[in-house]
């Protein structure tokens, strides 16, 4: 029997955020694209699912937020939280100059159905779900497709281009063998979900208190809870059972004192392996890599997801002429690298900062005392209009460029309509032709 094999120019592989954006703005630019998605559906728990300013701005540029809106989220114009006794406010999105200022709240497979039916309405986009990556095509030193698992049978897609966007445990990285950074990390989160009242805040909480940090993410009718633990304590926790994590709860957060019975099983809360790398060279000649799988993020902040979006944006910015015209873009895949690493690298610093704080609270078990840097620095005026842009709009935000018709794609249209013409004008002078015959 004969491997099945499917022709294109862009191959992604994953169907997570920075895949989904990367293949509709390919495919808006007329590049014939196929995403493959290991999941039959998207309905999964993404945990912190957050869309900041700068991916709303993008959706407003696309003419894609007034239906993006529709659907069900909560609004967050506020971050803050209460270290022991101390409450403050850290970022304050009200004053960012973006469409939106504030942060939407909403479960990613909204985010992602509705991305992908829109790009649907592109004829050069094809989405195949339960299509897992196992490997990639080489000839000659490079990447030339991928190896693909269908619930038809193996497939080989052959492409230009593949990009990988499988996540921070991907498949592509591993298999194009590509050099991975550590960095350490002191912390893991433990997420699930926790009843929310009518009168609860709105806004996103940390409570940070008794060697530990809770964040609160408003959901409507539950939070989305983010227990902060040390790094591969989660075994030590479950051996001292579920009246002993549901009392630290209510020690961290008295407010959720009852409501925390809701916890019943340990099924009901997920573990979160938290890891900060990025990959030493994110591309081999054929492959690029953005996302996850070229940097994991840390949860600090909830900017993972948007620096993803960022990176498609700016990989489709780069590579979408070189791709439509048909033309190598190897040499274009550094430029990609250069300019999305300076934000990786920016991020990811800021984050190890915040992990620092983790880790030294995290040896205080008793109540916290909030430090007095902290106390000096939020009243200091206009410093949560500066956080609300390193984490509303990150650094180096992408802004989706002009969809003005490129010099090829004005003569390509311009000869098929002149050959439409010529077809038209030659069945014409055909018909009148026979009509003088028959006359």
């Amino acid at each position: 029997m004969a491997l099945s094999t499917l022709e294109t120019t862009c191959c992604i592989v994953g169907g997570g955020p920075a895949g989904i954006m990367l293949g509709y703005l390919l495919a808006r630019d007329g590049v014939p694209v196929t995403v493959v998605e290991k999941h039959q559906d998207f309905f999964r728990d993404f945990r912190g699912d957050t869309v900041h300013p700068s991916t709303l701005q993008l959706m407003y540029e696309l003419g894609l937020l007034e239906d993006f809106l529709k659907l069900p989220h909560q609004q967050l114009t506020r971050t803050g939280g209460a270290f022991g006794g101390f409450a403050f406010t850290a970022a304050d999105f009200r004053y960012l100059p973006t469409k939106c200022k504030f942060v939407a709240l909403m479960p990613q497979w909204d985010f992602l159905n509705f991305l992908s039916s829109h790009a649907r309405r592109f004829p050069s986009f094809d989405l195949r779900m339960q299509h897992e990556a196992t490997g990639l095509l080489r000839n000659a030193g490079r990447i030339t497709g991928v190896k693909v698992n269908t619930p038809d049978g193996p497939l080989q897609i052959r492409a230009d281009l593949v990009v990988g966007c499988d996540g921070r445990h991907s498949i592509v990285r591993s298999a194009a063998q590509l050099d991975v950074l550590e960095f350490g990390v002191p912390i893991d989160v433990l997420w699930f979900h926790i009843r929310r009242h009518n009168d609860d805040s709105d806004q996103l909480l940390g409570n940070f208190n008794y060697g530990h940090a809770l964040v609160l993410i408003n959901r409507g009718d539950y939070f989305q809870a983010g227990l902060l633990i040390r790094k591969d304590s989660f075994d030590a926790i479950r051996e001292a059972g579920l009246d002993n994590f549901r009392a630290t709860i209510s020690q961290i957060a008295p407010f959720l004192g009852d409501r925390v019975d809701g916890l019943e099983d340990w099924d009901q809360i997920k573990l979160l392996s938290v890891r900060l790398n990025r990959l030493r060279q994110w591309h081999r000649p054929g492959l690029l890599c953005i996302g996850d799988a070229a940097h994991a993020m840390s949860p600090a902040g909830g900017v993972g997801i948007n620096l993803a979006i960022q990176d498609a944006v700016g990989a489709a910015n780069l590579l979408s002429d070189a791709l439509f015209e048909g033309q190598s873009t190897d040499d274009l895949l550094q430029s990609v690298q250069a300019r999305r690493e300076f934000p990786t690298r920016v991020t990811q610093a800021l984050q190890a900062n915040v992990h620092r704080v983790f880790d030294r609270l995290f040896r205080n078990p008793g109540p916290a005392k909030a430090p007095w840097q902290l106390k000096v620095m939020v009243r200091i005026p206009g410093v949560q209009r500066v956080l609300a842009r390193v984490v509303g709009l990150g650094i180096r935000p992408e802004h989706i460029r002009n969809t003005t018709l490129r010099p090829v794609q004005f003569r390509k249209r311009i000869a098929r309509l002149a050959f439409a013409l010529g077809i038209a004008s030659a069945a014409a002078a055909a018909y009148l032709s026979q009509r003088r015959a028959t006359a």
